[in-house]
């Protein structure tokens, strides 16, 4: 049966453009020779974590320390802020090392994404905020971990800070000191750690464990090609052009993201191709529904659903199969709506090329699509009280129950 499954993923996953192969190695092969590192080693990337702050926040933990931190972040958001006072000395030492950007970032290259992801955002924000937010509930491991931390317990505050992770990210002043992304990748990175120590604290958790811990660098790389792989295989298939060097760096802001993110350099793709070779073994072998991941699809969904934006039922999980396919969507129990099924096939390739000034023909579907880009947009920043920021914030605790 697992077998079964596995073949039904890698299938739908061909059909999306974003797998290659029809089976999965039962081993870890993919070779640092593909990576930034430029080494020729394999080793297996979900067997490695991240010991320097996973020491960090275990400490955090230990002294009660997480209230009086996430005060004294209050003061810290942009780059170019200091760090602040109120932490215990050793997380202000550990920040100090690691709060910049590693030496072999290339300023041209990140400045080419700032310009490229001011063109591209409404696309990411379909791509990565509903396609790869509800492909994330098919993901085992990554369900499970969502659902039994604290953020599971209150999914509309986890997804707009993992929303905000991605604002920074593509944001017009990312990497200059008025920006946000080196600090919230800083942010989520010692969440990650928290929630390491945090979940293998919990029974509920550990009964579907199959690691000694959670978020290894293996799973961050899985939620990499699920957000980035994705939106980068969904922009060709959509006729965005893109030139080698905008795919380049689109390709580095990412490879810096996930270093911020405490990734080793052994493993970080050192081109797409690479990374959709990663993707083939990492991500679409491993797709399943799980309890945990349902629960969580129908609580994003139902937000995202909410009267306030316009947006029919029907559109939402139509707009959902479009982006991750009828297999995944129909394990998450989303209904069928032909008459938006029809609307999107025809008008969402329109409005993509009206927007890319590819086309002088105004889609039927320009408000709807405009409205549900907007709409998206908002519920997730700050519940909608921000146009572009929502605290990020250490856990205490796991989830109640958990």
């Amino acid at each position: 049966m697992q077998d079964l499954t596995r073949r039904r993923a890698l299938s739908i996953g061909a059909l999306l453009g974003i797998a290659t192969v029809t089976s999965a190695p039962n081993a870890w092969s993919w070779s640092s020779a593909g990576s930034i590192a430029g080494t020729d080693t394999v080793t297996d990337p979900f067997q490695v974590w991240d010991p320097d702050a996973d020491e960090v926040a275990a400490r955090l933990l230990a002294d009660g320390s997480i209230p009086s931190v996430n005060r004294a972040w209050d003061s810290w958001v942009r780059n170019k802020d200091a760090l602040p006072s109120g932490m215990p000395g050793y997380l202000t030492s550990y920040l100090e090392e690691v709060n910049r950007l590693p030496s072999w970032a290339d300023p041209q290259l990140l400045a080419a994404s700032e310009k490229l992801y001011k063109r591209l955002n409404s696309y990411l924000f379909v791509s990565e905020s509903l396609g790869s937010g509800i492909l994330s509930t098919v993901i085992p491991r990554e369900a499970r971990a969502v659902y039994w931390s604290a953020g599971g317990a209150d999914m509309r505050d986890r997804a707009a800070k993992t929303f905000t992770f991605g604002y920074d990210l593509h944001s017009p002043t990312t990497w200059q000191p008025s920006g946000f992304f080196v600090v919230s990748a800083n942010k989520t990175r010692l969440v990650h750690s928290v929630v390491r120590n945090l979940l293998v604290t919990s029974e509920r958790f550990m009964e579907t464990a199959d690691q000694p811990k959670p978020i290894s660098n293996g799973d961050i790389l899985v939620t990499f090609h699920s957000v980035a792989t994705v939106a980068y295989n969904n922009m060709k298939k959509w006729g965005i052009k893109l030139s080698a060097e905008e795919e380049a760096a689109d390709l580095h802001a990412w490879q810096v993201a996930l270093h911020l993110l405490g990734v080793q350099r052994q493993f970080i793709p050192a081109s797409w191709a690479e990374a959709r070779k990663q993707a083939d073994q990492m991500l679409w072998p491993v797709v399943s529904p799980t309890v945990e991941g349902t629960s969580l699809a129908t609580t994003l969904l139902g937000y995202i659903e909410d009267a306030t934006l316009g947006l029919t039922t029907g559109f939402v999980h139509e707009m959902v199969r479009f982006l991750i396919g009828d297999t995944y969507a129909d394990w998450l129990g989303l209904r069928n709506d032909w008459a938006s099924r029809g609307l999107i096939k025809v008008a969402w390739p329109t409005y993509v090329a009206f927007r890319e000034g590819l086309s002088p023909v105004v889609p039927d579907g320009l408000y709807l699509f405009d409205q549900f880009v907007r709409g998206v947009a908002m519920l997730f920043l700050n519940h909608g009280t921000s146009p572009t920021q929502t605290p990020i914030t250490l856990p205490a605790a796991n989830r109640p129950g958990a």
